[in-house]
């Protein structure tokens, strides 16, 4: 199912490798830059307006600046082809943002649905992208967003983790099979065991191999692995990833 091209929408309801411990792994505020309107809060907690908070931060700085800023997303655009092979699909990007990994899926033939918290974090790659772009962005919260259709893979880069409340995190593993239900694919990236414990002002929840896949449940695992993401600051962070394809 193809989405309207360069819609905009803000959704009803927005509002096995072990990773390495003789790294270096940087944890605690240095690991990402300290934003102090969310500092103390956390994603769960009723009165903290998450995408405030984000709309915010994606007008203080430019997104080449943000901590998990990546040129090329290789890792991800590994994922999604060892999920999927070389057939054009749908992909639903979650908490995508201004990232480049819309062009990139875009360059392959790929329909891209890139679901946000923050208007203020689309606005650069709508920009970026021409207007008949087949991309369909969505300004939503995910804890409360409801799919209305069905994508072939379900990726996600460094939003899981903000999901500190076990609740929200049941809620997104349902949502998550909502949108792509039995065989769709998934590749899912968040901070490791190893990782930074905050980032941009706010707690986050770490993984472990085994947390990842209690998370997605029933599936045919393709991919686990653990990778280093050097910040544009020069931090490093680990990150866990596992995809594959529902049950």
């Amino acid at each position: 199912m193809r989405a309207e091209s360069g819609k905009w929408r803000r959704a009803s309801g927005a509002g096995v490798t072990p990773c390495a411990n003789r790294i270096r792994a940087l944890v605690g505020w240095g690991a990402c830059p300290r934003f102090r309107s969310g500092a103390g809060r956390i994603m769960g907690d009723a009165a903290f307006d998450a995408a405030a908070h984000w709309d915010s931060r994606h007008r203080e700085m430019p997104p080449t600046d943000l901590s998990w800023f990546e040129e090329h997303p290789t890792t991800s655009i590994d994922l999604v082809h060892a999920v999927l092979g070389d057939q054009p699909a749908s992909i639903l990007d979650i908490g995508g943002g201004a990232g480049r990994l819309v062009d990139h899926l875009l360059e392959e033939g790929h329909e891209v649905t890139v679901l946000d918290i923050s208007a203020a974090a689309l606005e650069p790659a709508r920009a970026r992208l021409p207007a008949s772009a087949p991309v369909d962005w969505i300004v939503a919260d995910i804890r409360t967003w409801v799919p209305t259709r069905t994508w072939d893979v379900w990726h996600d880069r460094a939003m899981l983790h903000f999901l500190t409340a076990r609740d929200d995190r049941v809620r997104y593993t349902a949502t998550m099979r909502r949108a792509i239900g039995a065989g769709g694919g998934f590749v899912l990236g968040a901070f490791a065991e190893d990782g930074p414990t905050h980032c941009s002002g706010l707690p986050v929840h770490r993984f472990t191999a085994e947390d990842l896949r209690a998370l997605v449940g029933d599936a045919d695992v393709v991919a686990d692995s653990c990778t280093t993401h050097v910040t544009p600051a020069g931090a490093e962070q680990r990150f866990r990833w596992l995809a594959g394809r529902l049950r």
